[in-house]
């Protein structure tokens, strides 16, 4: 894991340049902003299927923060307790990662023990009624660190995080800041920004909470977060070495099986699959389990670090991995510097056109402290 002090000494400027160029995996240029089928298929096929999950807010200069107005914080909707609603997840053994995606290589074998987990990403009231309950603040909520951003004015240190806002029109695929924006006032009750708000959205999944934010709640529920282990042997919930929670065809029979992006990416969704956005939870069918949104609609956060390496660690040892609880540090190549968490689950913005992480066996990553308006996270109890 990387020092405060080594993070606090990074170039601004080299920062921005490493995630413009090749944020989570993206290897080569795709002018245009859009693929043939058999380019599609052949970074399918070699591993390179590229997603931003690993966008940090450090890598949004100053020059792409967004302007907007502050606005009346909203108060909060009442819930019923956020300890309902867990299924029991038997555990057992089964083949981990996926050859689709260079760092979920090489495939090995992972034992879990049995854990309750939540049926749903925390939602909306949720969260709301843990924030009533502490007075927690989360990370998107307060002032930027002077320290760790010591190239922004003093005016752009106001609280904010980052938002999805798609281009008006085609783009390269190789800029994840062509649609990615610092919005100063986003957070989770304003996910899109101070123009945004929760009503109605109750039954949503919590978005644009940092990995603290996520722990804080889990520990106050009584809970934590999963391993990247246990998340992946739940999402799949039975279905061994298969693509996705509900087997190897993406939409069975035609139907929509989770929220993903269709259309043009990044400028143009055409909400094939009834969700132009977040949907609410449940809205497409569970897996063999009785868990919902193991695929698509927002990333989940779980508890270990990220190494592109570490699949290739386990697997030297040559022996099934029990409860493995991921690296001891975190490195990621494409940021150095930055420590990342792993996410899990892909969200409604992933496309065949560009990342196809809503295989189960895929990974994402992210700095713990850079909150987005894709990512969620469920969490589970020991028996």
């Amino acid at each position: 894991m990387a020092s405060p002090s080594k993070r606090r000494t990074w170039v601004w400027a080299g920062r921005a340049l490493l995630i413009a160029l090749g944020v989570c995996g993206i290897a080569q240029n795709r002018a245009g902003g859009s693929q043939s089928a058999a380019e599609r298929s052949a970074a399918f096929e070699s591993g390179t299927t590229p997603c931003d999950a690993g966008l940090s807010r450090h890598s949004l200069t100053a020059a792409v923060l967004t302007e907007t107005l502050t606005a009346e914080a909203k108060s909060a909707p009442d819930s019923r307790s956020a300890r309902d609603g867990m299924v029991w997840i038997p555990g057992g053994r089964f083949w981990m990662g996926t050859e689709r995606m260079e760092d979920a290589q090489p495939l090995h074998q992972v034992e879990v023990k049995g854990f309750w987990m939540d049926r749903n990403d925390v939602t909306n009231e949720e969260f709301a009624v843990f924030v009533k309950a502490t007075g927690y603040v989360t990370i998107a909520e307060r002032p930027l660190d002077r320290e760790e951003f010591p190239n922004l004015a003093s005016d752009e240190l106001a609280p904010g995080s980052v938002v999805f806002t798609p281009p008006a029109h085609p783009v390269p695929l190789d800029h994840p800041l062509s649609w990615w924006s610092f919005v100063r006032g986003a957070n989770w009750r304003h996910p899109n920004g101070p123009g945004s708000d929760l009503r109605g959205e109750e039954r949503y999944p919590v978005v644009q909470v940092a990995w603290p934010d996520a722990m804080a709640y889990a520990k106050w529920a009584g809970k934590r977060l999963p391993t990247e282990a246990e998340w992946e042997f739940a999402a799949r919930g039975g279905r061994d070495r298969q693509l996705y929670p509900w087997g190897n065809d993406f939409r069975p029979d035609g139907r929509w099986m989770a929220n993903t992006f269709q259309g043009h990416f990044p400028d143009h969704n055409t909400a094939e699959d009834g969700h132009s956005g977040i949907a609410p939870v449940a809205s497409f069918p569970a897996n063999d389990y009785g868990l919902y949104d193991m695929a698509g609609n927002v990333w989940q956060w779980v508890s270990d670090w990220y190494r592109p390496d570490y699949y290739a660690q386990l697997s030297k040892k040559g022996t099934v991995a029990i409860n493995p609880q991921g690296p001891s540090d975190s490195f990621d190549p494409q940021e150095i510097g930055v420590a990342k968490r792993v996410q899990k689950g892909g969200s409604y913005l992933c496309t065949d056109q560009y990342c196809e992480r809503y295989i189960t066996g895929s990974r994402g990553k992210g700095d713990p402290e850079t909150s987005t308006n894709h990512l969620g996270f469920r969490c589970v109890r020991d028996k």
